[in-house]
């Protein structure tokens, strides 16, 4: 079956089913996106009921690509979010957060004032390869049949194994202290976050995510992907 991207106007008449690349809004979860679709494709365009799936999601305080499979090409999810994954971002160091990103407020703060810019592209490079990570405690991983992130906000201690995953490159492309813009290129299963967090650590501080935006899934490219307000009016 060969990926067709298309305007969801167009899905109607695509019998075999249909790829639409969605610039994911921020605040908006994954599943958020699919059932919107989901709702336009029946109510607005009457296709009656169809599959409608996404490969890979994003945190909600991510944006960027989110690849939505309707109906024969939700087949192809399990194929299309097992291919290498790119992202940019933005960081801060001198202060972690409980989620590793802004979702919760700062528990820990640190002086960043002796980290060199040689330092910090030093460190990223201890990342680049196969890595054990541990994933985020606030994650819909389920700990005994219950995701992990309700269990966090409980403040329930969770113990998450650590998983291998490859990061095929880790680039620092700006640093303005404490900020730090970067972008990685990674294998499905890996957490931003957590690589996040782990390289504030590699620096002897803290870190946390403060912007995230996945900008391609294998030959999938950000830069052809639809805003969700252009295609469900």
């Amino acid at each position: 079956m060969k990926p067709i991207d298309v305007h969801l106007s167009e899905v109607k008449d695509v019998k075999e089913g249909a790829l639409v690349l969605i610039d994911k809004p921020l605040n908006w979860t994954s599943f958020d996106v699919v059932n919107k679709i989901r709702y336009f494709l029946n109510k607005v365009l009457h296709t009656g009921r169809i599959k409608v799936g996404h490969a890979g999601t994003l945190d909600p305080l991510a944006t960027g690509l989110l690849i939505v499979c309707i109906g024969k090409f939700t087949k192809r999810i399990n194929e299309i979010q097992r291919q290498e994954k790119e992202y940019k971002g933005t960081l801060v160091l001198g202060a972690t957060t409980p989620s590793y990103d802004l979702e919760t407020e700062i528990d820990q703060t640190f002086a960043t004032g002796e980290i060199s810019d040689t330092q910090i592209y030093e460190a990223a490079k201890l990342f680049e390869g196969e890595i054990e990570q541990v994933p985020p405690s606030f994650s819909a991983l389920k700990v005994n049949g219950i995701r992990s992130y309700k269990k966090a906000r409980e403040n329930v201690a969770i113990e998450l194994q650590p998983r291998p995953v490859t990061i095929d490159s880790f680039k620092i492309s700006n640093i303005q202290m404490p900020q730090v813009e970067f972008m990685v290129s990674c294998s499905t299963g890996t957490y931003i976050r957590s690589l996040v967090h782990d390289f504030g650590k590699a620096l002897h501080n803290g870190a946390h995510l403060t912007a995230l935006s996945r900008t391609r899934i294998g030959q999938f490219h950000l830069d052809n992907a639809w805003k969700l307000e252009d295609v469900i009016h």
